[in-house]
């Protein structure tokens, strides 16, 4: 039988995130250039990294499948999307079937991050409550020496500790304990979209029902994949007019009995191409609202708390570079930052370490250091 994980490196490549850009608060729209991604009728698309890492099985943990290589991969990611099978036609291994638990895959696979997390904590935990006690550490700071290597820091460890709310000193934690602060550890550093794939196919309402009862809602995105794929394709052609992420996409025909004597310009389409587009609007686009593809990366961001910050070089005009002209292109640059960050912390991400003398947000007004920036709010400076 054929074997759908064939990847052993990860692979990168960029995706874009959709967000509403702070040019449309403006009706700047027109003039809004981005450098990186693109801004369409005010609607953003932000770029952002992406690691393909397959060939995860069970006990991956253990070093099965190369599985410490793949699992050490993971340590880069901000967030992980897990893309699940939803059809049941794939096993935990990769290999072609009928009838597979896909909500399995989703146990197994969490399971395997904190088995794996577990065991590089437990090896030393010795010497680490020894360490602990001899330099009078605080927990924070002893578990943010051991967890970042997973790209952890200290802020992570204490919401993680907070939300356990645990009043007995790490040096007496049994195991019980410290496999409550993996599992929340794991939580907190590795937020996860579940995006359920081949939700068109026709095993698929069952396990989504059963996954829908097993999750929590907000981490789900069902999604086909092959769909957005071939609307992309099409709209690259010349045969439709398809906006990723949208409900609608428009052929000729449609666009003709609305009332565009030209079609839009579009191609015709032969019975095949239209009877599987109407195929596609009835069991995926009408029926779920989207593809879901893009709305994957949307619910990451939502995990994650990212909020999109973009810096300009003149509050007043909102250019990036020198002058006033009014032909200059405005929000050429989105930073996205997590929730909470400061306006100082994201003056250091765009500047990094050049003196700040300060900092003015929309309409010319200054902005103390530590205000929070957030949608809307001290985002545009």
């Amino acid at each position: 039988m054929p074997k759908v994980f064939t990847t052993i490196d990860p692979q990168r490549a960029i995706g874009y995130l959709q967000i509403d850009c702070a040019c449309a608060r403006y009706n700047l729209q027109s003039r809004c250039k981005p450098n990186y991604g693109s801004c369409i009728d005010g609607r953003r698309s932000v770029p952002i990294e992406l690691l393909d890492v397959a060939g995860l099985v069970p006990g991956a943990h253990e070093g099965k499948g190369l599985g410490n290589k793949f699992l050490d991969d993971l340590r880069h990611a901000d967030a992980l999307i897990h893309v699940v099978d939803v059809s049941g036609t794939t096993d935990a291994e990769g290999k072609a079937t009928r009838g597979y638990d896909p909500s399995y895959d989703i146990v197994w696979l969490r399971s395997e991050i904190v088995a794996w997390i577990r065991g590089n904590l437990m090896q030393k935990w010795g010497s680490i409550k020894r360490r602990h006690v001899a330099v009078k550490a605080t927990a924070v700071e002893t578990l943010q020496g051991q967890f970042s290597g997973y790209g952890s820091t200290s802020s992570v460890v204490a919401r993680t500790l907070d939300k356990l709310g645990l009043k007995e000193p790490l040096e007496h934690w049994s195991d019980e304990t410290i496999d409550l602060v993996v599992n929340a550890f794991t939580d907190e550093k590795f937020p996860t979209v579940i995006a359920l794939n081949k939700i068109d196919h026709a095993d698929a309402d069952k396990n989504i029902s059963k996954i829908a009862k097993m999750q929590d809602p907000k981490s789900i995105v069902l999604c086909s994949a092959v769909s957005e794929v071939f609307l992309r394709r099409l709209a690259k052609q010349g045969f439709v007019r398809y906006t990723e992420g949208s409900e609608f996409v428009d052929t000729r025909d449609d666009l003709i009995a609305d009332g565009d004597e030209t079609g839009g310009g579009l191609k015709e389409l032969d019975e095949k191409l239209k009877t599987r587009i109407e195929n596609l609007k009835d069991m995926v686009l009408y029926r779920f609202g989207s593809t879901g593809v893009v709305q994957v990366l949307s619910r990451a961001a939502e995990l994650l708390g990212l909020v999109p910050v973009f810096p300009v070089r003149n509050v007043g005009s909102l250019i990036a570079g020198s002058g006033g002209s009014g032909s200059e292109k405005v929000f050429r640059d989105c930073v996205l930052v997590k929730k909470n960050t400061t306006v100082a912390e994201c003056a250091r991400k765009v500047m990094g370490d050049a003196p700040l003398a300060y900092v003015e947000g929309a309409g010319g007004v200054r902005v103390s250091e530590d205000a929070i920036v957030s949608v809307g709010h001290n985002d545009s400076r």
